[in-house]
């Protein structure tokens, strides 16, 4: 078997490198004329048909030129790639648009999915958390119209939820008042993951008022706390797709963007990236979803006092500018830990 030497590798970097700025098949005259390395192009071309052999490069039928393969990216990432530096721009331009004025974790995500996908040109997806851990702050219960209020659930992350239920018309708004009264008492300072069946039931049982109007309440307060909880995703810059050449076919681009319309599969993309790593790259055929088997997916996880609350990642060719996309994943995953600790961070305080 033949190892891949150093002059081996410092062909393959060079031809990757030069495959992801021009997506144009490198030939070892390019590779010669482009790159000091003191060789001949006889050399590299004797040193690029062992790389084919190996597995790192392909020949398309079309050219003379190579191009990377799964193997060649993946062994470019883990060994060969510099993680570029952001400049003091770009550090600067990252920073100014994640520290907008935000009071609620699901709408930071969602700027941080756009900044994402407006930093790299590619597809960014984000999975908001799931808010067990977020605390009930205050809930009301107001007369909307004649036999109709409006149940409203706050919490300290500055989600707010709301549900329509109907009412008795006899109802009036001073045992709406004290409705609102009882539940703060009750579930206030609760957190989402400890509101159960058994402290509804409690409070059906305590809170005497005639009618269906307790029960009403209680399942739009359910409703509510079942929308605080479930996670969202959010998806930026589809369209970037059409800016890289490999998507030029139409019928390839529109299988992509269907495959992004569908949120199951979303979930699925991302949850198949889950891993220990801070930062996660899959390529091509390493993706476990199979919409996505001709695209690299990036992905990094966001967390609340050292636990894992949800993640972030961005989706492209497998011709990606995998350096620019770590050192800016990195940079804002940094922010979101920042911001989220700031919104719920006293979330763990008695």
């Amino acid at each position: 078997m033949m190892l891949l030497d150093d002059r081996k590798q410092r062909i393959l970097q060079a031809i990757i490198d030069d495959y992801i700025s021009t997506a144009e098949p490198v030939g070892s005259r390019t590779v010669a004329r482009k790159h000091e390395l003191g060789l001949s192009s006889a050399t590299i071309r004797n040193e690029m048909a062992d790389l084919e052999e190996m597995g790192y490069l392909s020949q398309p039928h079309t050219s003379a030129g190579r191009i990377p393969s799964d193997k060649g990216y993946r062994f470019y990432v883990d060994k060969l790639m510099k993680v570029r530096e952001l400049s003091a721009d770009e550090t600067e331009s990252l920073r100014r648009a994640m520290e907008v004025r935000i009071s609620e974790v699901n709408q930071l995500l969602k700027q941080a999915s756009a900044v994402m996908s407006r930093f790299t040109n590619y597809t960014s997806v984000a999975v908001t958390p799931q808010m067990k851990k977020s605390v009930i702050k205050a809930i009301q219960t107001l007369p909307i119209d004649t036999g109709k209020a409006l149940v409203v659930v706050v919490t300290n992350a500055g989600v707010i939820r709301n549900s329509i239920v109907k009412i008795p018309e006899s109802i009036l708004t001073d045992t709406l008042t004290r409705v609102s009264n009882f539940l703060n008492e009750k579930l206030s300072n609760m957190t989402i993951e400890q509101v159960d069946k058994l402290i509804f039931d409690e409070i059906e049982q305590e809170l005497v008022i005639p009618g269906k109007l307790v029960k009403s309440v209680l399942d739009a307060v359910i409703n509510c706390i079942k929308q605080i909880d479930c996670p969202e995703i959010y998806l930026d810059g589809a369209i970037n797709i059409f800016n890289h050449p490999e998507f030029k076919d139409i019928s390839r681009a529109k299988e992509f963007l269907s495959v992004l319309d569908e949120k199951c599969v979303l979930y699925n993309i991302m949850d198949s990236a889950s891993s220990d790593r801070l930062i996660n790259v899959l390529i091509g055929a390493e993706n476990k979803v199979e919409e996505i088997k001709d695209c690299s997916l990036v992905t990094t996880t966001y967390s609340l006092g050292g636990v894992t609350i949800g993640s972030i990642g961005v989706i492209g060719p497998t011709r990606m500018e995998y350096s620019k996309v770590i050192s800016s994943m990195k940079f804002i995953r940094d922010k979101l830990n920042q911001e989220i600790n700031k919104l719920l961070g006293d979330v763990d305080e008695d």
